[in-house]
């Protein structure tokens, strides 16, 4: 189980965001500096209780109208080696000291328990609360062939989503699977139809409104 502190990070998560996400290619550009907010997510819980597991949304109110925005984050106690590339920085945690916190895309314990996840095997925590699990966000999954282990991942950006390919290993066979993470939160939306499974959630708009997508989508496995 992960312990939320609620004490001070520095700098501040949306601080990183605000630097970091115009320099994504799924970024909606605006002209201006990024007016962010938090918008909702959720959390995992890493078995090993190493590293922080956390599924962001934020929102973007700089341009015409607001756009939100998926990032799953990771938080370490120590640089991940050869991920330099999704280090949006460091920040000083007020009990845990320094965090090196990632683009959880390229992480290889976010992968596996979003991978856990869509095939039922792991249950949503509350973004903020401890030891509480978060009923709003739900899980679909009709696939076969539960992965046991991840090998590893290929990280893809197109100008909406982040495209994980993940070899996987099931039932003594190594299986390749595509997870598709939303990165412009669509509301309303609805996984493809060839889905193996999919994770919806809510967020909310600055102004109060409640909306609900599709997360991340599982496509079936190929040998």
């Amino acid at each position: 189980m992960a312990i939320i502190h609620h004490t001070t990070l520095t700098p501040g998560k949306l601080e990183l965001l605000a630097s970091w996400l115009p320099g994504q290619p799924w970024y909606k550009g605006t002209g201006r500096k990024p007016s962010l907010s938090k918008s909702g997510g959720f959390r995992l819980d890493d078995p090993r209780g190493e590293v922080g597991i956390e599924f962001m949304v934020t929102t973007d109110d700089s341009g015409d109208r607001p756009v939100s925005y998926h990032v799953p984050l990771s938080y370490r106690g120590a640089p991940l080696e050869g991920a330099e590339e999704a280090l949006l920085g460091t920040s000083e945690h007020g009990v845990l000291g320094r965090r090196w916190i990632y683009d959880g895309t390229h992480d290889p314990v976010l992968v596996a328990q979003l991978l856990a996840l869509l095939q039922g095997r792991a249950e949503p925590q509350a973004q903020s609360i401890n030891d509480t699990p978060d009923p709003s966000v739900t899980v679909h999954f009709t696939g076969t062939g539960v992965a046991s282990e991840v090998l590893s991942t290929t990280v893809g950006n197109g100008p909406d989503d982040t495209r994980l390919t993940v070899e996987t290993t099931a039932a003594g066979a190594i299986r390749q699977l595509t997870v598709e993470v939303a990165r412009v939160l669509q509301p309303a939306g609805s996984p493809p139809a060839d889905a193996a499974g999919h994770v919806t959630a809510g967020w909310r708009f600055p102004e109060g409104q409640e909306n609900r997508g599709v997360f991340a989508v599982l496509h079936a496995a190929t040998p």
